[in-house]
């Protein structure tokens, strides 16, 4: 199973048109951390694109390309590239030079996003969401397939008989979907042979089994080898030295987050009693290298998943030496556990 991180940039608004320096030391912690990640033997790091002065990612391929010239082995992806207000040209022709940089480890992870500011700021009408992505995903494969594309839509003019350049180091770019517990995403990721990856935020971690079912028998029902498709389980984490001081180091920064984000949303305010119920029984993962390496192997029985990310929550209250040392405890105490588990259990399994 790879085990990753994922953030999506969190950054105390500067509020100016220029001189943006909250906005510029968060990137270069970004790629501190991204280097860190690779150095401590992880698999993935993904970035996601949001169009919000609390989120910094609006162009993940950027700084992932910025990584990729001081990182050597790890993944880049993004978590997600919000597809539906996204020129799928474009996606291909940044994701692919972002894999010449890197040679070959880029992945474009695209999802329709949990926020809808791209699409004002783009131009679309929210009224298209569903049609937009399904249109735009289509021409996405379309193009990583296929060198000289000829395609007619809805939403962009037709493509015909045209190059769409530079093409990719590997022989096709992964294009994960991330889903967010709608049926709908399932039977698509599925039908379409597409790695899915589904973001668990609240609620018990076993309600989203039937989901990730629903995908595998899709999958088969369209003819498709369910044993060779990846499934990524995505969840907010925090790792320290032990279980009390990771809880209390993340959830003031945390549930000032999710408080502000609720708010938009009409839902409770979060509370220590809440937050402490999630991280023991819901899918928060937060707390010592020995809880997460347990919390970890449980996701993966349940889900027989292919890939864990950790998504990592940064921002002005948790100063960044204390992200740096959470990703440094799960590359060098919690990676290597879990590998060896799972290694074990499938020697077992053959023998």
């Amino acid at each position: 199973m790879e085990l990753g991180i994922s953030s999506f940039g969190e950054v105390q608004p500067d509020g100016v048109a220029g001189k943006a320096l909250n906005a510029h030391q968060r990137m270069q912690e970004l790629l501190e951390e991204i280097k860190l990640a690779d150095e401590v033997g992880l698999d993935v790091y993904a970035l996601g694109e949001h169009h919000r002065p609390d989120f910094m990612v609006s162009a993940p391929e950027v700084i992932l390309a910025a990584a990729a010239a001081q990182t050597n082995r790890i993944r880049l992806s993004s978590s997600v590239t919000v597809l539906s207000s996204a020129d799928p040209v474009r996606v291909y022709q940044n994701f692919a030079s972002l894999d010449l940089i890197s040679s070959g480890r880029a992945e474009i992870m695209a999802g329709r996003g949990s926020f809808i500011e791209s699409f004002p700021l783009f131009g679309y009408n929210l009224r298209d969401y569903d049609e937009l992505f399904t249109e735009k995903l289509e021409l996405l494969i379309a193009i990583n397939e296929n060198e000289i594309v000829d395609w007619t839509g809805k939403f962009r003019p037709a493509i015909d008989h045209l190059g769409v350049y530079p093409r990719a180091y590997q022989e096709k770019l992964p294009i994960w979907l991330a889903v967010g517990g709608t049926p709908a995403s399932a039977v698509r990721a599925g039908t379409m042979n597409l790695p899915m990856t589904v973001a668990l935020l609240g609620g018990s971690p076993d309600r989203f089994v039937p989901f990730v079912n629903l995908f595998r028998q899709s999958a088969q029902k369209a003819g498709h080898d369910v044993a060779k498709l990846p499934l990524g389980i995505n969840s907010h984490f925090y790792l320290a030295d032990d279980s009390q001081q990771a809880s209390n180091e993340l959830f003031p920064p945390y549930e000032v987050m999710m408080n502000r984000i609720g708010r938009e949303r009409g839902w409770s305010p979060l509370g220590r009693d809440q937050f402490e119920y999630m991280r023991q029984y819901g899918p928060l993962m937060v707390g010592s290298p020995a809880q997460i390496v347990d919390k970890i192997l449980k996701f993966h029985e349940l889900f027989n998943n292919t890939r864990y990310l950790a998504q990592v929550i940064g921002g002005a209250q948790l100063p960044h030496k204390k992200i740096l040392r959470s990703i440094e405890l799960f590359g060098t105490k919690v990676a290597p556990e879990v590998r060896k588990a799972l290694k074990t259990a499938k020697e077992a399994a053959v023998s």
